[in-house]
């Protein structure tokens, strides 16, 4: 009985706060929902307020005099203006971009063309080098041509001079075979061919000489064989004298031969009375050519004209 009477007080007890607990949650709410009246009061409190000054200051517009509306139309004038300036700008600033852009496009054409102009003048640099270095190459070309042009002029005058060389050689050889033969010639034959050279000279002999001489001029010009000129200057002219007994010899046709150098000599002239009854034995002679064909001179008589020779084999 006790712990009965004791439980139920506990009970009313809990019961007693959550009540209380509820009264104060709800009257909490309460206190809420009226102060969210009161704010919406005061808002549209001061919006009634801000309505009435949006009025009264209509009123007083709408009350001003009329002097104050050219202010107004100025001040719009002002705006109007201003925003014409604004787009001015804009407009000034789009211009200077558009302007910055086409001296971009400017510059940059610009650079395209001093670009394609140095690559042209490049192109036109090396083509000048490569005709320069094609010149030098030409040049090249003709200047070997030519060397081997001077090359085989100069063979060809080593094989000339070896031919003339040859040509001398054998003429020398025939010379050799010649007084080779003249050296076998017995002593009565030679003693044989001097009593004929003696009596030869002496029926050729002239006692008026400068009427029976004849130049070759006189007799039509020469007709002869000539000497080749390297054999002349090397046996031949006034620097080669010989005496032409000894040397084989014929009397044919009426005129005296003596042959010398592998070549015989014909005498076509008389022999002056000057010259001396012995002068084939004992004086030197020489053979040259002299204007207009080829004369016997006796070195004892320098200043005196030479007797005309025919050559032959």
């Amino acid at each position: 009985m006790k712990r009965v009477g004791f439980i139920i007080p506990i009970s009313i007890l809990c019961a007693a706060l959550a009540v209380s607990t509820f009264g104060l949650a709800q009257e909490k709410q309460d206190k809420k929902q009226d102060q969210n009246k009161g704010q919406q009061q005061k808002q549209q409190k001061e919006d009634k307020q801000n309505q009435g000054q949006q009025h009264q200051q209509q009123n007083k517009q709408e009350a001003q005099p009329r002097g104050l509306q050219p202010q107004r139309d100025q001040q719009n004038h002002n705006r109007d203006q201003q925003v014409q300036r604004e787009q001015q700008n804009q407009n000034r600033q789009q211009q200077v971009q558009r302007n910055q852009q086409n001296q971009d496009r400017q510059q940059q054409v610009q650079r395209n063309q001093q670009n394609q102009n140095r690559q042209q003048q490049v192109q036109r640099d090396r083509q000048n080098q490569d005709r320069q270095q094609q010149v030098q190459r030409d040049r090249q070309n003709q200047n070997r041509q030519q060397q081997v042009q001077r090359d085989r002029q100069n063979q060809n005058r080593q094989q000339q001079v070896q031919r003339d060389r040859q040509d001398q050689d054998r003429q020398q050889q025939g010379r050799r075979e010649q007084r080779g033969q003249q050296m076998q010639r017995s002593q009565q034959q030679q003693r044989e061919q001097q009593v004929q050279q003696r009596q030869v000279w002496q029926q050729h002999r002239s006692n008026n000489w400068d009427n029976d001489h004849r130049s070759w001029q006189q007799r039509g010009g020469y007709n002869g064989y000539r000497i080749p000129d390297n054999d002349f200057r090397g046996r031949y002219g006034r620097g080669h004298n010989f005496r032409i007994y000894g040397l084989p010899f014929m009397y044919q046709g009426g005129y005296p031969r003596f042959q010398y150098g592998g070549y015989w000599f014909t005498v076509m002239d008389p022999y002056p009375d000057y010259w001396g009854n012995d002068w084939y034995q004992t004086d030197d002679v020489y053979v040259d050519y002299y204007g207009d064909g080829y004369y016997l001179f006796n070195r004892r008589y320098p200043n005196r004209p030479g007797i005309a020779i025919s050559i032959s084999f």
